[in-house]
């Protein structure tokens, strides 16, 4: 796969855990281990080919408020696991990689979650190279109406584009070019990055995400790239 410059951001709605797993007779939570793993190969199949921001959305605040306790601390854990890995592996370095984790998960996380979540922040708050962002504890339209406070009680009248943007949780990243969304649900959810998808690419996929491969992370960008953007005109 060639890049291309105009395709900076990638974000990625890894949807379908759970239902793969239940097709597989395993316990629902045992989807979302499955799915950590795969997210490894994506991020570096990203970095190879030089995307310079790739983003996942971990979990919204419904999945950590209405779901049951079982499946939160198993999700919960399967976060620890994956970060404290993220934390060892050298390609943050070698590819100079900065990572956020954006949305209440400060508020939600148990402690010793979110003493490795900052010790991974902490590493590559000086790295710049490439963007790699996790939403955890998120939702969109919470972000939106967190901004606007914001700025109201900033005092500001004159509300610009630029003014909401840097209100927003998503202040140091760039638009979204192409949002992926697996698991056969064709649409988005409590408003995922709706200020920063406005223009976005859309690619849906069947597949759930612990079987959406590199291979189909490959071919959601080459159809990207064959894709006619009008921007209007």
């Amino acid at each position: 796969m060639s890049n291309t410059q105009s395709l900076q951001h990638i974000a990625i709605i890894p949807d379908g855990n759970r239902r793969w797993a239940v097709q597989q007779g395993m316990k629902p939570e045992e989807g979302h281990l499955v799915g950590f793993e795969k997210t490894r190969g994506i991020i570096q199949s990203a970095l190879e080919n030089n995307i310079y921001a790739l983003s996942f959305w971990g979990s919204s605040v419904n999945n950590l408020t209405k779901r049951s306790m079982s499946e939160v601390k198993n999700l919960y854990f399967g976060f620890k696991k994956y970060f404290t890995e993220l934390l060892e592996d050298g390609s943050l370095d070698t590819y100079n990689v900065r990572v956020q984790v954006l949305g209440k998960w400060e508020e939600m996380f148990p402690a010793d979650l979110k003493r490795v979540i900052r010790k991974l922040i902490d590493k590559t708050q000086h790295y710049s190279d490439h963007q790699l962002t996790f939403f955890l504890g998120y939702n969109g339209d919470e972000e939106m109406v967190q901004a606007v406070q914001r700025i109201v009680d900033s005092g500001e009248t004159a509300v610009t584009p630029d003014l909401i943007k840097q209100n927003l949780y998503t202040k140091d990243l760039p638009p979204v070019d192409l949002l992926i969304r697996t698991g056969g649900e064709p649409h988005n959810s409590v408003g995922f990055m709706m200020w920063d998808t406005a223009n976005s690419q859309y690619y849906f996929t069947d597949l759930c995400y612990p079987d959406f491969t590199v291979q189909e992370f490959d071919k959601a960008i080459e159809e990207y790239e064959r894709r006619e953007r009008r921007a209007g005109k």
